[in-house]
């Protein structure tokens, strides 16, 4: 959940590896820190705790701090405060090592006490620091910067993505990983050692992906890869095929507010290519599975966190109803501690925007150590998700910068809309149904255009709610999905508290909380049950409550029992979700906006949970 940045070469590398962190500050951090070795062998260490902008503050000048190699760190705290000092980079006793690290070190407890034991001393409160009085050790009997740190890491229990370097070791920075994502990039004369290709674009786009257990040693002209065990491996490099203008904001206030504006073109990637028009389906290559395999599937379970889980709820929905298969949707956090039951013919599917989500990941492992096949939905080419399912599908959304997820979201639905109409066409669903449903998805990206229009209308209407302190929305079938991703898009963003619920469930306990100060925003599109919510909209309006509704044009009836309406275009049932989430998505974002809070980097909250 943090930012790894490393540099050697030949040039100056403070503004190198600290315009690397300031790429990453979307991710979410609490402190930052960097360590320079500089010209002279010195191992120079600045942190401080707050914005990047504080760790600039305390920098000397650049010819003061001149080197060609260091390493740089933004902080998501997990064990220990924000604060200075348990901030990267973490020294050793004699201050020779300095040491940046993601992950959790699980046994670091246990490791403490025995190092105390032999007079270690530690400054911090964090697990990390264990790893640089291990490697201090071990570096008094290797004498190799290499294998001290694979000693080290032989020792550990947990996560972690680490980049290491030593005043006694000059010109060497070693790397690893072990659930944790860490990227090496190769440039000319140069090498960049990261968590995430953002903080390295603009140099190179040439990456090599390390795998578990891998170690990279790098010197100022080449890198050798290795393994815990010492033993060589060879590097599998891959070009990027994105540039830093997907890293900009543009003409756009926030990140959030861009990639909100960027669903029409990130909606068409996810399908692009995927329509088989004149046999009215689906083709989705990378799935791995012939035909008569698709056919066999007695099941689906689906495994994912936050956002993503909400996309796999619609899935179900839509799967269920589509190809009449049953569906499971699991909370990866629970998934990979319940001893999970996988019948035969099962499918599993795991969903993660980052594809290096820890619990997702660790429930593909579960699943593939119980024999299933798992199959990835993922918008990262080259992450763990993505190199380690048995086939999957990527998204195509592009960079998504804003740690609220939006384009992404939209993207997966997208994607397991394809996944349930072609299930479904291999089971008994009509060719006029998958005629009619590609001639409706290629109208939706316009579509979008069309509610995207609103957004000053959509602004006015937040100012009404903007001052509220909860919030409740309402949604049915699969439009409740979609309540539960708009109630968490403004608590991500805003810090109302926020609720989704199925309509007619308000009446089992969330309607004692109904009253003229709770805003209700309730998605009512023109469908088979659009009497049903109308009637649970009705109970509010009777107790007072301020409903702000998403309803489809031409709809007058709806003015009746509303405060506000926001009007979406027709489209079939399976495809309602791409469009009642968009009005909600701007809602959250102009709530929050209007209370002056940052958007893209809200309180609390990593774009990458890269830990448990």
């Amino acid at each position: 959940m943090c930012g790894i940045v490393g540099y050697i070469g030949k040039k100056n590398a403070t503004p190198i590896i600290i315009e690397g962190i300031k790429r990453l500050e979307y991710r979410g951090y609490d402190s930052s820190g960097i360590a320079i070795i500089d010209d002279d062998n010195n191992l120079k260490i600045f942190k401080e705790a707050g914005k990047i902008i504080e760790l600039e503050r305390s920098l000397p000048s650049p010819d003061e701090s001149f080197g060609n190699i260091g390493i740089a760190h933004t902080r998501w705290a997990t064990h220990g405060e924000p604060s200075k000092t348990n901030a990267h980079p973490h020294s050793s006793c004699n201050n020779t090592i300095a040491l940046v690290h993601n992950g959790i070190i699980e046994n670091y407890k246990n490791l403490r006490s025995k190092l105390e034991m032999e007079d270690h001393v530690f400054k911090s409160e964090t697990d990390t620091e264990i790893l640089a009085h291990l490697i201090e050790k071990f570096l008094t009997i290797e004498n190799d910067l290499t294998r001290a740190v694979q000693c080290a890491l032989k020792l550990v229990e947990g996560t972690f993505g680490v980049a290491v370097i030593s005043k006694d070791h000059p010109g060497k920075l070693v790397a690893a990983r072990k659930g944790s994502p860490l990227i090496l990039g190769i440039g000319k004369n140069e090498f960049f050692i990261t968590s995430d290709i953002a903080a390295i674009i603009i140099h190179t786009k040439k990456v090599i992906y390390l795998e578990d257990n891998e170690i990279i040693t790098i010197t100022n002209d080449d890198f050798q890869l290795t393994n815990l065990q010492n033993e060589s491996i060879e590097a599998n490099i891959s070009i990027v095929d994105w540039d830093v203008s997907s890293i900009n904001k543009g003409e756009y206030k926030h990140f959030m507010l861009k990639e909100i504006f960027e669903q029409p073109t990130s909606i068409n990637n996810a399908f692009r290519g995927r329509l088989h028009e004149r046999l009215s389906t689906v083709r989705l290559g990378g799935l791995n599975m012939t035909g008569e395999e698709l056919r066999r599937v007695k099941m689906l379970q689906i495994i994912a966190c936050g956002t993503s889980w909400h996309a796999a709820l619609i899935g179900k929905y839509l799967i269920e109803g589509l190809a009449r298969i049953p569906v499971e949707v699991e909370y990866a956090s629970e998934y990979r501690y319940r001893n999970p039951i996988i019948p035969e013919d099962t499918i599993v599917f795991v969903i993660s925007q980052s594809g290096e989500t820890a619990d997702t990941l660790a429930g593909l492992r579960e699943a593939q150590a119980k024999g299933a096949r798992v199959l990835g939905i993922t918008n990262t080419i080259g992450s763990t998700i993505a190199r380690e399912s048995d086939g999957g599908v990527y998204i195509h959304a592009g960079v998504e910068i804003g740690v609220a997820s939006t384009k992404a979201f939209t993207s997966q639905v997208t994607i397991l809309t394809l996944i349930a109409v072609l299930l479904g066409r291999m089971k008994d669903l009509q060719p006029t149904f998958g005629k009619s449903f590609i001639k409706e998805l290629y109208d939706i990206p316009k579509k979008v255009e069309e509610i995207l229009a609103k957004n000053d209308e959509i602004r006015e209407i937040a100012k009404s709610i903007k001052d509220s302190n909860n919030a409740l929305y309402l949604g049915r079938g699969a439009n409740y999905p979609v309540a539960l991703e708009g109630a968490l898009k403004l608590k991500e963003i805003s810090y109302i508290h926020a609720e989704g619920y199925p309509a007619a469930e308000m009446k089992h306990g969330p309607i004692a909380l109904i009253d003229e100060n709770m805003p209700v925003i309730a998605i009512a599109p023109d469908d088979a049950i659009y009497d049903k919510i109308i009637s649970n909209l009705q109970e509010v309006k009777a107790r007072n409550g301020r409903i702000i509704t998403i309803a489809t044009e031409g709809d007058e009836k709806i003015k009746q029992i509303s405060e506000s309406v926001i009007y979406i275009p027709k489209t079939i049932r399976t495809l309602q979700p791409l469009l009642t989430v968009i009005p909600l998505q701007l809602l959250a974002y102009h709530v929050a906006d209007l209370r002056g809070l940052d958007v893209d980097q809200p309180r609390n909250l990593a774009k990458s949970v890269t830990v448990e």
